[in-house]
């Protein structure tokens, strides 16, 4: 199994530490980015680190992955809720996927708890703040040295 893993990120997540920070934290996009290329050379993993606020790019990435990648980890932001094309997109991804959310969003408003992007997800983390990665980063690692 390929050891590139892709993370993807949705939209206004490149706003992460300036955006509601009493809810999201003060750690940057690129302070996540960081810690996950900082993990994934430990973990003997390669990355591929994106974010778009643009639904047909996340799709374009899943689509690229389908042909290298052994894994990805996804934090669909506010696409998770309402983006049936992100699903489509990772059910035809064969590898695992791991869903990603900053905040725990059982907590928030209702409209918040129902992920179309958990009837695909191997796993979902949320509200462990941006440390999610890393427990998802760790989680793919040992799946793809399973196999």
């Amino acid at each position: 199994m390929s050891r590139l893993v892709y993370v993807l990120n949705g939209p206004n997540l490149n706003l992460l530490g300036k955006r509601q920070p009493h809810i999201y934290g003060h750690t940057t996009l690129a302070d996540v980015e960081a810690e996950c290329r900082a993990l994934a050379s430990e973990l003997k993993l390669e990355l591929r680190f994106h974010q778009s606020n643009r639904e047909y790019e996340i799709i374009d990435w899943v689509h690229e992955a389908r042909e290298t990648a052994g894994g990805i980890v996804i934090n669909p932001a506010a696409f998770t809720h309402t983006s049936v094309a992100v699903l489509d997109a990772l059910n035809a991804f064969d590898g695992p996927v791991f869903e990603v959310h900053i905040s725990n969003v059982h907590k928030r408003e209702a409209f918040r708890h129902h992920s179309y992007v958990s009837l695909r997800a191997d796993g979902v983390i949320a509200g462990f703040g941006t440390q999610g990665y890393s427990l998802a980063l760790r989680r793919l690692a040992t799946l793809i040295d399973e196999k």
